[in-house]
């Protein structure tokens, strides 16, 4: 199995309001960056889509070490929400609907076809890639005010 390192981040100006994300993947010796943008999204959102939108770059199952900032992302699988909120139809603790269940149903599927393992990084920190990641997220952000 390929072996294949990733590094995410989702920006929102506003929340909601436009979102980018950003992601650097890498695989023996190479490195790709991609970014995308929202005209109208959350933080988490494109959190989830930055993941999401590196995942789907892979051809075939891999084992990835995904490092992430967003508690939200990563806690989900660490701490066994995702379990729980399909446990429950999708609810939360609170029995209210679970938010974004669109995107972490992608991410489902995700963890099921490749070997991820979720590591959470401190944000706007020390961290190169992640800086990388924020700096392509908030990036696209920019690239696409009026």
């Amino acid at each position: 199995m390929k072996k294949v390192i990733i590094y995410t981040d989702g920006a929102c100006s506003g929340n909601p309001g436009a979102g980018g994300w950003g992601a650097v993947l890498f695989y023996k010796d190479k490195m790709k960056e991609i970014s995308g943008f929202d005209p109208e999204t959350t933080n988490n959102q494109m959190e989830l889509t930055a993941a999401i939108k590196a995942l789907d770059m892979l051809k075939e199952p891999c084992e990835i070490d995904l490092y992430s900032d967003s508690a939200y992302l990563v806690n989900a699988f660490l701490e066994g929400w995702l379990d729980k909120w399909q446990l429950n139809g999708f609810k939360s603790s609170n029995k209210k609907p679970v938010q974004n269940v669109e995107l972490w149903q992608q991410l489902i599927e995700l963890n099921k076809t490749h070997k991820i393992k979720w590591i959470k990084v401190k944000g706007h920190a020390d961290n190169k890639y992640n800086n990388r990641c924020d700096e392509l997220a908030t990036g696209e952000i920019a690239k696409h005010k009026t």
